[in-house]
């Protein structure tokens, strides 16, 4: 109920003006000028979609809210976070992505590929920060790298192949016909499939596909490769490392040596990668999310691509794979497990 002066009658009877003032003291809070509206203006919205949860985009999301902490933001007090998995299912990031729009937040943030992309299709309006993504230009989130131009910016998990393949061959220089399992579904993982392609030549390498539309047909898409491969490698595709457990144990059923685009899947037990530090990247994100709550536009804001490694080597998944990774590699790895 909405009082105004100026209908309101010279004399009130005594119980309604008990009652009208009861609720402009209950109401204290949003009403005149000592209602801390300032304070209500400070405080920031922030909607989270993820397209499924698994170790590096969990690493994301936290890494994200961490940092975001320690920027300032604390949830409850000048933050309110929401945060959404899709399943894996592209059909729910969609809703997801509407059901954000519809609430308005102060930014969006999008981890992976088809959660940027369902939260692009959905605003052109609200910021979008994507974090973990492989190529935003070609998955048409950005105009460019350098200036994006729209109202989505964030950062690249954009893998370096090539080290990868390297990789693979110091470790297990037999390896002739490598095996690659991914989601066509996923753009990020079309694009790696086309740089493994590119790159595989000139290592002497050939290469076997396996597609998996859902993390229900990983194992199938595994044990497709089983007498076709030396070694199978796992780029960093959300469906596939959904499910990557089915995919190592294809590998020790098999002494099939298994590689993988992340390091959360190497401390899961493929063998080793070179990839980046996933929760940085989510403290990466945060930072743009920090510019844009400070009145930054994405459009001039410049995707950010780390650029630090780390060596990760799982010595105990190695020998139940039949591999000895040579003591070289060992000591060059930021971490083992054993």
């Amino acid at each position: 109920m909405l009082f105004r002066p100026n209908t309101l009658k010279p004399k009130m009877p005594k119980l309604a003006s008990l009652l009208c003032g009861l609720m402009l003291v209950s109401c204290g809070a949003s009403v005149g000028p000592s209602s801390g509206s300032s304070e209500s203006a400070q405080l920031k919205t922030l909607a989270v979609t993820q397209i499924v949860e698994h170790p590096s985009l969990d690493a994301v999301r936290d890494g994200l809210k961490e940092e975001l902490k320690t920027l300032g933001y604390t949830e409850g007090e000048n933050l309110a976070w929401d945060w959404q998995s899709a399943q894996g299912n592209p059909a729910t990031a969609a809703q997801i992505a509407q059901k954000f729009v519809g609430d308005q937040p102060s930014a969006i943030v999008a981890i992976a590929t088809p959660s940027a992309q369902a939260a692009a299709a959905a605003t052109q309006d609200i910021p979008i920060i994507f974090s973990a993504v492989t190529d935003p230009v070609d998955a048409k989130l950005v105009a460019s790298a350098e200036a994006p131009g729209g109202n989505v910016t964030g950062v690249s998990d954009l893998t370096p192949v090539g080290e990868h393949l390297d990789l693979i061959k110091k470790i297990t220089p037999q390896v002739k016909t490598l095996g690659v399992i991914y989601n066509v579904g996923e753009a990020n993982s079309v694009t790696l499939v086309k740089l493994i392609e590119a790159a595989v030549g000139d290592r002497g390498l050939s290469l076997q596909k396996a597609t998996a539309t859902n993390s229900a047909g990983v194992a199938t898409a595994a044990k497709s490769l089983v007498g076709k491969v030396d070694a199978i490698y796992v780029p960093t595709d959300n469906t596939v490392a959904s499910a990557l457990e089915a995919v190592l144990q294809v590998g020790y059923d098999n002494q099939l040596p298994v590689y993988a685009g992340d390091n959360d899947s190497v401390k899961r037990g493929a063998i080793a990668s070179l990839s980046f530090d996933y929760a940085g990247i989510g403290r990466e994100t945060a930072k743009l999310v920090d510019r844009v709550f400070k009145g930054e536009s994405p459009a001039a804001m410049a995707v950010v691509y780390p650029d630090t490694l780390e060596l990760a080597i799982n010595s105990g998944s190695a020998q139940k794979m039949g591999v000895d990774v040579p003591a070289t590699i060992l000591s060059e790895a930021k971490t083992v497990f054993e």
